[in-house]
């Protein structure tokens, strides 16, 4: 039997089982027991260990005795859930009214009626306890780990059988998997001599909101600086006086995934972008929401 033989034979309920047994041996390090599996995924623990003599016929679990013993999925198991043995655990949040929900997460997301001008609907199979869900809730689903898929949408209907929610998709983006330096903006510069004057010029002369300070310890100026040190009564000052030192930087190959992130949890304006331990540019939310809008 293949591999992909031994997927298409696998019930919901019995790769709901491996799924579970996987990402508790990873947090976890030793053998599962049936129980934490049937609480894990809302079952009865007695249909937890019917599926496991199935599961060891097939050659996916394997049973571990002794009083700290349980269950260990084998190599088997994760060919045929085609999950890396050696990969770190993946959680794909799932929040219900805006709250998330704890040992939840989803596994698949399956779309269709795409081509409707109107209308998109999707199921998702979760894992956890699928009645924590009504009709009416709104959901939001992700980040997915390759593609960073965001998905938010309202319940219509749920399938305990099989373990899935029956969702209209309200909103669904996906962040490109890029560098910020496919998007960055290189950096204009500017004397840290340059009087307040001098700044604002090579600020509208290039178009832009803000440069970099070439110091000793460099800092960036923005228009918004030097308004402020204008109706502060300090127009003589220089760049380097009424520089801002304390922006925040990343690095040219993160993902653009990761400056929304961070510009998320600081609100920062923009980033500084360094490259080689260079500062180099910059990357605004602005930028980034370009990212995220096809041309």
């Amino acid at each position: 039997m293949n591999n992909l033989d031994l997927t298409m034979d696998l019930t919901p309920v019995q790769r709901d089982i491996l799924t579970a047994l996987i990402n508790i041996y990873r947090v976890e390090g030793r053998a599962v027991k049936g129980e934490e599996i049937a609480e894990l995924i809302d079952r009865n623990p007695g249909t937890i260990r019917n599926q496991m003599q199935s599961l060891k016929a097939l050659n996916l679990v394997e049973g571990v005795p002794g009083p700290k013993g349980g269950y260990r999925a084998t190599g088997s198991a994760y060919e045929a859930l085609n999950v890396e043995a050696t990969g770190d655990v993946v959680t794909v949040p799932v929040l219900r009214n805006g709250v998330l929900m704890e040992g939840t997460t989803a596994s698949e997301l399956i779309f269709n009626n795409v081509i409707h001008t109107q209308l998109c609907d999707g199921v998702i199979r979760i894992i956890g306890n699928i009645r924590d869900f009504n009709v009416g809730d709104e959901v939001e689903v992700g980040p997915t780990p390759v593609n960073k898929l965001y998905l938010r949408g309202t319940v219509r209907g749920r399938d305990d059988t099989m373990s899935r929610l029956i969702i209209h998709v309200d909103a669904m983006i996906s962040v490109p998997k890029l560098a910020i330096k496919k998007i960055a903006r290189r950096a204009v510069r500017i004397p840290p001599g340059a009087s307040m004057q001098e700044a604002a010029r090579i600020l509208v002369h290039n178009g832009v909101q803000e440069a970099l300070v070439e110091d000793s310890s460099p800092g960036m100026v923005n228009q918004t600086d030097i308004v402020r040190a204008i109706a502060d009564g300090k127009a003589d000052q220089e760049a380097r006086e009424f520089m801002n030192r304390g922006f925040l930087t990343i690095d040219s190959e993160e993902t653009i995934y990761e400056a929304i992130k961070m510009l998320g949890k600081t609100g920062a304006g923009q980033l500084v972008v360094s490259e080689d331990g260079t500062l180099w540019g910059f990357v605004s939310p602005a930028d980034l929401i370009k990212t995220l809008t096809p041309a």
